[in-house]
């Protein structure tokens, strides 16, 4: 029932751990669940015995579903069809990848002890509880003695190096998948406990080559997204293997690697399915594949999961999401300073649209802003996403990532299934209506100007109270409303503004505020240097109102300047501040055009800390005049449904 001496073998003999005709028999002592970190995949112990000696095991991820099933218990028998051994504190562990259970649970077999490297190899155990044998055709228990009945005919035989009786040599060898160059690993099958594998998949991105030092060196790395049938995972090249391999992998084309490093993902930054990842060094195995199941690998379409824009908006900052939708703006390629790294970025800013009605912002980065600025047509184009993050800024956003394809609408003949069956629908309607109605925005204007959220979008101040807008933590909401402007807070001490840094370059871009010093100077803490003069930037806080509610609202310099006919803060600083007498009537006429004007506001709605006590604070992020004609329409349309 079990195989004499396998404890033996796999502890002192290594080559077992290859030899695709050893697969011992077994019985599971004891399995136990060990402690994991939240999120990660239950792992469990195992003690196996051969009936004479016992030794510790642990089961890879891919069978704790026999655990699961109820299949794989205490004293049942199995069958190890692969396994690798690792030491740990000088303990030989069986690490189990391949398992099969042979036999429900039987009484114990044997009285099996703890295995001594270099013991003597032992009888077959006994037991004083024979267990019936399992019958692998069809599954049902059959006594000792009919298990070993003869053959019926001859049958090839040959000596057996375990120690049993000599036994029928098989049809056909039998073989494992590592041992076999034609077959590879699916990437969801990676794990931890493999140190034999290939995987042939495609590059579906390829990162820029980057630079990077620190206190234990410096060196290029990049990273690609790697695809096959089952799942995509993130792949990182240092150093070296970052200077072989960069020009050699090519976005689109299918290898097969080995030799890589497993390890558990920084979902942080990893956008990939697969909860690994790869690293990759020099001595690393790659090759370009161009077989026939290749070529069917490198036309199949990304794996795409397609969320409306319309559902962003209940999505969390942070979260990835696929996105598929008409390019309905496009702006310039420019390039920024990070504030973070101080280093130069790339981006370019877009705008998508489909037939949920909704549109968001869309930031593409680096090398990807170059190519999509490069690749948009002159005719009307989809442009197609993976893993791009939301967030929160300026209402919903999102930053897009290095997966990227761009679909001409006048070629959808020759779009993949999978992408036509999505996109068809989307064509349809943006040809017959998309272009000619109003859409909601979920992103904020740029600027103060942009288009206006429709009529559809607007809410009543009262929503900000009766939503309880602001109070879900530390997230904001937003809310489009109409409203006048019936009370301007101007009488601050000094103007209704503060000192900002005339610096307009980086980091300041006039923007932090400066304290004056005692020389008649003033200092900027963000830049750390020191200006005879300062720039004056709006702050104030107005009342707005509508027909259900009024609501205080806070104004900043972009949104401000707008709604004072574009007066600066330093324009109404020198022009009140060497007058006598009249200064306050001057100052208080720059604000008198502004009062009991319409407006429609977007607004952001979240809560602050002010004075230890949590508030909830109302500030405008961008305001438009009322097209009065345009709210006719709209309304005489929604009249109309």
């Amino acid at each position: 029932m079990l195989t004499p001496d396998a404890v033996r073998f796999i502890n002192d003999d290594e080559s077992k751990t290859t030899d695709p005709s050893f697969q011992p028999v077994l019985q599971v002592m004891n399995i136990k669940k060990l402690a994991s970190a939240p999120g990660a995949n239950d792992r469990f112990r195992v003690i196996l015995s051969d009936g004479t000696h016992y030794m510790q095991g642990m089961l890879a991820s891919q069978l704790t579903s026999l655990i699961q099933n109820g299949s794989l218990q205490t004293d049942c028998l199995v069958k190890i069809k692969s396994y690798m051994r690792n030491q740990v504190q000088g303990t030989t562990i069986c690490i189990a990848l391949d398992m099969e259970v042979v036999q429900p649970p039987v009484g114990r077999i044997g009285t099996p002890q703890q295995y001594k490297p270099g013991s003597a190899p032992s009888a077959p155990p006994t037991s004083s509880h024979p267990a019936p044998l399992y019958n692998s055709t069809n599954g049902v228990a059959s006594s000792p003695t009919a298990a070993v009945k003869k053959p019926v005919g001859p049958s090839p035989v040959r000596s057996n190096p375990y120690g049993r009786a000599a036994a029928p040599v098989p049809a056909a060898p039998i073989v494992r998948s590592q041992a076999v160059p034609s077959q590879y690993t699916a990437i969801k099958d990676l794990n931890l406990y493999q140190n034999r594998w290939t995987i042939r998949a495609r590059v579906t991105s390829k990162g820029e080559l980057k630079s990077w030092s620190n206190a234990k060196g410096e060196g290029t790395l990049f990273s690609v997204e790697l695809m096959d049938e089952s799942c995509d995972i993130r792949a990182t090249f240092f150093k070296e293997a970052a200077d072989k391999f960069y020009n050699f992998l090519e976005t689109g084309k299918v290898y097969t690697f080995s030799g890589g490093r497993l390890k558990v993902a920084n979902m942080q930054w990893n956008t990939c399915k697969s909860s690994h990842e790869l690293t990759f060094d020099q001595n690393s195995e790659i090759h370009l594949d161009t077989s026939l199941d290749a070529k069917r690998l490198s036309e199949a379409a990304p794996l795409y999961e397609f969320t409306k824009i319309s559902d962003m908006e209940q999505v969390e900052a942070n979260k990835n999401v696929d996105v598929l939708g008409v390019v309905t703006q496009v702006g310039d390629v420019a390039t920024i300073l990070s504030k973070k790294s101080g280093r130069e970025m790339t981006k370019l800013d877009l705008t998508l649209v489909d037939d949920s009605g909704t549109d968001i912002n869309l930031t593409m980065w680096g090398q990807s802003a170059v190519e999509v600025a490069q690749q948009l047509c002159a005719n009307e184009c989809l442009l197609a996403v993976r893993r791009a993050r939301v967030s929160d800024y300026n209402g919903k956003s999102l930053s897009g990532s290095q997966s990227h394809q761009i679909f001409p609408m006048d070629q959808a003949h020759a779009f993949d299934d999978t992408i036509r069956s999505y996109a068809m629908p989307m064509i349809q309607w943006f040809q017959n209506q998309g272009g000619s109605v109003s859409v909601k925005s979920l992103s904020a204007a740029r600027s103060s100007g942009g288009a206006r959220p429709s009529l559809a979008d607007r809410k009543p101040l009262a929503s900000i109270r009766e939503d309880h807008l602001g109070t879900s933590g530390d997230s904001a909401d937003w809310i489009s409303v109409k409203a006048e402007i019936s009370f301007i807070k101007k009488d601050k001490e000094g103007g209704a503004w503060y000192t900002a840094c005339p610096n307009a370059g980086e980091p300041c871009k006039n923007r932090y505020k400066v304290t004056p010093t005692t020389d008649g100077q003033y200092h900027c803490e963000k830049c750390g240097n020191y200006y005879p003069n300062c720039t004056r930037r709006w702050i104030f806080s107005a009342m707005i109102e509508d027909q259900s509610s009024s609501q205080w609202v806070s104004f900043f310099n972009d949104q401000a300047e707008p709604l004072l006919d574009g007066v600066t803060a330093d324009e109404v600083y020198e022009a009140t501040n060497n007058m006598d007498g009249s200064a306050t009537e001057v100052y208080e006429g720059f604000f008198s055009k502004a009062l009991h004007s319409e407006w429609v506001f977007k607004c952001k709605v979240k809560q602050e800390m002010v004075n230890d006590e949590m508030r909830t604070k109302t500030s405008v992020v961008s305001l438009y005049p009322v097209d009065y004609l345009q709210d006719a329409k709209d309304m005489l349309a929604a009249l109309q449904v």
